[in-house]
Order: structure tokens, then sequence, then C-alpha cells
């Protein structure tokens, strides 16, 4: 029977020693194993022995060096380690990441220069105040939904887009001298008439036509109205941009060329920022125009359909439910529904559902509830047209 045989006692010191500092225990068993290979009476002969004991110390010594020089070195690699704070609970959990803010409302948008008759913004936005008019300063009522007194302000809380409905020309090349000209006449007359506070022309220039502080003449009769506040006759209250361009109809796309679409953006980024502007208060004109005569909403129809909202860096508010019907009582035709096309529809359809679930919660029938929102609506009317003569003076 064969017996192993002990290897000498320096070889064992040194083993001992590694295996000692070697935490799991099937590598510590693999490594003693190794270090101490069987020894048969056979076996012993002096030149076998001094080759084993070697094997044995290179093996011991490797071990060691991958065991201990970490930790001779630590202290002097620490000195050039860069220092972080310990995990709290917070960071060892996975957090789910943070909407992205939409960049038209968190950046900051500031004037960098004024030379002129030209504006530069810090997006890129260049305004031209070469047809710039004066008007009467921005004054009016809004109207708590809860039937509280009218509050006083002076600063815009939204935006009506318009297209101009004027002359065109094909945008081509070989059409560039008229295209100028018929420009040039627009923005003439829009400088006479006051009618829009900005326009855009068809090569994507802006134009100041009204400063932001004064009123211009573009949105006539016309409502508006959120969760807390109703707004009546929007010249006051809400901003006027037009485009130099024909509103399309029903599901029609837009026809406002490229140039139109990316200075617009910018000119609503800025707009936004500098009046905190909801983005739910930047409408068409379609949208917020009303007929007082006949209760009926779309008395102006630009932008009954196709506006890009959605290149403006602003949501689809054709689906939002329009105010004109469930706020104030008014009704539309089918020629409005047509113009709008199935977007509109959409606006149109919510505002149903709003009337209803008003008038149950008035305990009222759909007629007498409607009827109702219009009494308001009649009672407002005055106070503002009113408050307009005065000079929207208290």
């Amino acid at each position: 029977m064969r017996t192993a045989a002990q290897p000498p006692a320096h070889e064992r010191s040194l083993v001992d020693l590694v295996a000692k500092h070697i935490p799991d225990p099937i590598v510590r068993l693999r490594f003693l194993k190794a270090a101490t290979p069987p020894m048969h009476p056979q076996d012993r002969n002096w030149r076998v022995i001094f080759k084993r004991s070697w094997l044995t110390v290179l093996v011991g010594l490797a071990v060691a060096t991958v065991l201990f020089l970490p930790l001779v070195l630590w202290p002097r690699l620490r000195a050039f380690a860069p220092t972080h704070a310990a995990p709290s609970a917070l960071t060892a959990r996975k957090v789910s990441a943070a909407p992205i803010p939409d960049f038209r409302t968190a950046s900051d948008v500031w004037l960098v220069e004024k030379s002129g008759e030209s504006e530069t913004y810090s997006n890129g936005l260049r305004i031209n105040n070469r047809f710039l008019g004066r008007t009467h300063p921005r004054s009016y009522l809004a109207f708590p939904v809860n039937g509280s007194q009218p509050v006083r302000r002076t600063a815009p809380v939204g935006i009506v887009f318009h297209t101009t409905e004027s002359q065109q020309a094909p945008f081509e090349a070989s059409a560039n001298r008229v295209l100028q000209r018929l420009g040039e006449s627009l923005l003439e007359y829009v400088q006479r008439q006051h009618a829009y506070n900005f326009v855009i022309d068809r090569f994507g220039r802006v134009y100041r036509a009204v400063a932001e502080n004064e009123a211009a003449n573009h949105a006539g009769y016309s409502a508006w109205a959120d969760e807390s506040w109703l707004y009546v006759n929007l010249n006051e209250s809400f901003l006027g941009v037009s485009f130099e361009a024909i509103s399309p109809t029903g599901e029609r796309e837009s026809e406002i060329s490229p140039a139109q679409a990316r200075s617009a953006a910018t000119l609503i980024e800025m707009l936004r920022k500098r009046y905190q502007i909801s983005a739910s208060k930047c409408v068409t004109h379609a949208q917020v125009s009303v007929n007082p005569d006949n209760m009926r909403v779309g008395m102006h129809v630009d932008w009954a359909s196709g506006f890009p909202f959605k290149a403006m860096g602003l949501p689809d508010n054709y689906a939002s439910a329009l105010p004109a019907l469930w706020a104030y009582g008014f009704d539309y035709d089918p020629q409005f529904a047509r113009l709008g096309g199935a977007r509109m529809q959409t606006g149109i359809q919510g505002a149903e559902v709003m009337l209803a679930r008003g008038a149950a919660a008035a305990g009222l029938g759909p007629g007498a509830y409607k009827q109702s929102l219009r009494r308001r609506y009649r009672e407002m009317l005055p106070k503002v047209r009113r408050d307009r003569q005065d000079g929207g003076l208290d």
C-alpha cells in the first residue's frame, strides 16, 4: 500500500501561508493538491525531490504575488484614484428616465441683437420691423369659469394662426420678382389695417406688424376657454400670427413653404417662452371664430384644416373640444364640418360630450343647458365691447 510522503518543512510553511489567504475552500483545496503532490518511497531520489520542491516554490510565489500585490500597492494607488461618494439607496435602485422636455418650452430664448429694423434671437429667429405700425396698449377682461368678477390683464395669453388669403403666385425661381411684389403689397396692406401682430411671407421672413404689447385687428368675433377662464373677442387677449398663404379645406395638407414652417416654429418658441403661453392656447382662426347673429361657429374658416401643429412643436389642437360649443352654446353647420374634415370633427364630437356632461351636472336638458350658456355669452359680450370703447380702463 502506497503512502503519501510529507513535503519538507520549509515547503509546508510557504504552502500553508498561501493557502491560509485563499478564502474559497474549493480553490484552496485545489491549490493544496497541486502544491503537495503525493510522493511514494519508490519515487525518492534527490533529482525528483529537488525538481518538485522548486516547482512548489514557484507555484507558491505566483499565487502569493496574485494575493498580496494588490494589498501592497492599494494604498499607493488610492492616492491617484478619483474619490466617489458611497452609493446611496437611491442610486442603488433602478430609476425611470424622466420625460424629455419639449425644447420649445424648456429652452430659453433671448434677444441677441437689435440693429435698425432687425432683431435676432438665440434660437435663430429673425424679425423685421420695417412694417411695424401702432395701435393701442393691450388690455382685456378674462372671465372666471365659476362666474366671479372678471380680471384685468395686459399680457397675451394665446396665439391665433391665420392665413392672409391673398393673391398667390407659383413658388418657384421664375416667379421670384412677382413673389416679392405680392409680398410687399400684402405687408403694406397689413400695416395700414393693423391686421396681425406678425406676418410670415412666402420666403419665411418674419415681419412684426403690431407690437406684442398692443392689440391687432385679427380675430374679430371670437371665443376660447379652458378649465378656468373664458375669453371673448380675442384681439386683445391673443396674438395674431398670419402666413402668406391660402388656407386648405377638408383634409388637404398645408401649402406653406418649408421656410415658413421653420420660421414659424422659432417665432412660436420665442412667443411662448416670453409670455408663458400654453400650447393649448395656440389655435387656428377657424377654431375661435364665431357669428353672434346666428350663434354658429366658423364665421371665418382660415386654417379650418391642414395647420401643421406638429411642425410648430405643438399638439394637434384640432382634437381639442371646441369651446365655442361647450362653453358658450354655439352651433355648427355641415359646411363648417366639411371644411374642417375629420380632424375638426374630433373637436366637435369632444364638445358635444362635454355639453352632455355639463347638462347632466346642472340638472338641465341639453336644450335648456345650451340656452344658459348662450345667455352667459350675451352677458359677457357687451362688457367686452364697453371695455374696449372705454379704452380698457376701469
